[in-house]
């Protein structure tokens, strides 16, 4: 084994990524190194860049990202399988979670552990050990606790990258809403979690899928994903329209569930008039602090409305997530998520193509940048 890894070290916002060695930790029992392929940048990763979502980092940096895949690189003396009990070798493809949750809390004991409020550290340096924390290095540590997946042979990895977050998280709250067959879904967002999301909704059954954006390369990807209806959030401007449209989309009744992966308030009032009596609306997208919308809480009531939140999810919904891409692999274009592909040395490219917003546009329409080792 290598004695140190290559990672990319950041520092704050405004400032360039800095390529840096970092000592490569003894393995545990219990633990698994992973010689990290392919990782993208999430949205959430982007906040972190811009300094919208403000942290304080150690003197020595920070090695984040969090959206990976890659190959075992030594197993533990106890690691045998994988979390199914399969067979698990070094050189072996595998999909793994990001977060530990710590077991002996309230929402641990109650089976809740996608809601643990310890599973997320705050930001640990590269000098702290296990030093290999996030996904922009070329190892990664999962820590013993950690889920971990044996990958179907079918999927590449530069489709599975996404799945241990966007596609686990939308599996996670879908099911958290209680999609059922038949159901009318709404989908707010059309970036990497929302696109994903129009497919997850259709493979569990939902007989009708609209989904909402305001570029057009989007919609027509969440068209190719399964999404039976959109709507461009430009052409019909006004709030009114749009819940107008999804009505007279939905027989007049309005969805069974709608979700927000936008990530901006705003959009949260309109989603919950766009829903049916008695349905559900799915909070995902928002993440950054002082997000505050304001909305008639006696309009929730008279309507019978379910209002979730959702924050990382349960291992489950890993081990279904590769099942339904697997099942899925020609039925939807999940090579087309990712538009741009990086070495680790032009992260700081990457993360400039990916933010798109800044840039005022994406001519492209999508525009998902990823990291390959």
């Amino acid at each position: 084994m290598p004695a140190t890894a290559k990672a990319a070290v950041f520092f704050g916002p405004g400032k360039p990524f800095e390529i840096r060695e970092v000592p490569v930790p003894e393995v545990e029992p219990e633990g698994v190194l992973i010689r990290v392929t392919h990782a993208n940048i999430c949205g959430s990763d982007l906040h972190f860049w811009r300094g919208d979502a403000p942290l304080r980092l150690p003197d020595d940096g920070w090695i984040f990202g969090h959206e990976m895949t890659g190959r075992v690189a030594r197993l533990g003396g106890k690691v045998k399988t994988d979390s199914l009990g399969r067979p698990l070798r070094e050189g072996d493809r595998v999909a793994y979670t990001y977060f530990y949750p710590c077991g002996r809390c309230y929402a641990c004991v109650h089976e809740e552990r996608a809601a643990c409020p310890n599973k997320i550290e705050r930001p640990l340096g590269p000098s702290a050990p296990p030093h290999l924390h996030g996904a922009f290095a070329d190892h990664y540590y999962l820590r013993p606790g950690g889920a971990l997946f044996a990958v179907p042979d079918v999927l590449s990895d530069e489709a599975v990258a996404g799945v241990n977050c966007a596609l686990s998280q939308v599996f996670y709250g879908l099911h958290v809403a209680g999609v059922r067959q038949g159901d009318r879904v709404v989908i707010q967002g059309a970036g990497g979690l929302g696109i994903q999301a129009a497919a997850v909704a259709k493979d569990m059954g939902a007989e009708t899928v609209i989904v909402i954006d305001q570029i057009p390369g989007r919609l027509e990807l969440a068209r190719a994903f399964g999404a039976d209806h959109t709507i461009n959030a430009t052409e019909i401007s006004s709030a009114d329209r749009r819940v107008d449209a999804v009505k007279a989309l939905t027989d007049g009744f309005g969805a069974d569930v709608v979700a927000d992966f936008v990530g901006y308030a705003d959009v949260i009032p309109e989603g919950l008039r766009m829903l049916r009596g008695g349905g559900c609306y799915l909070e995902v997208g928002s993440i950054s602090p002082g997000n505050v919308f304001s909305y008639d809480a006696t309009a929730l009531v008279r309507g019978s409305v379910r209002l979730v939140a959702t924050s990382n999810y349960s291992p489950w919904a890993l081990e279904q997530s590769l099942s339904f891409m697997k099942r899925n692999v020609k039925r939807f274009p999940f090579d087309r998520v990712i538009s741009h592909v990086f070495p680790l040395e032009r992260i700081s490219e990457a993360f400039a193509q990916a933010d798109w917003a800044q840039r005022g546009g994406d001519p492209a329409g999508v525009s998902r940048a990823a990291i390959s080792m």
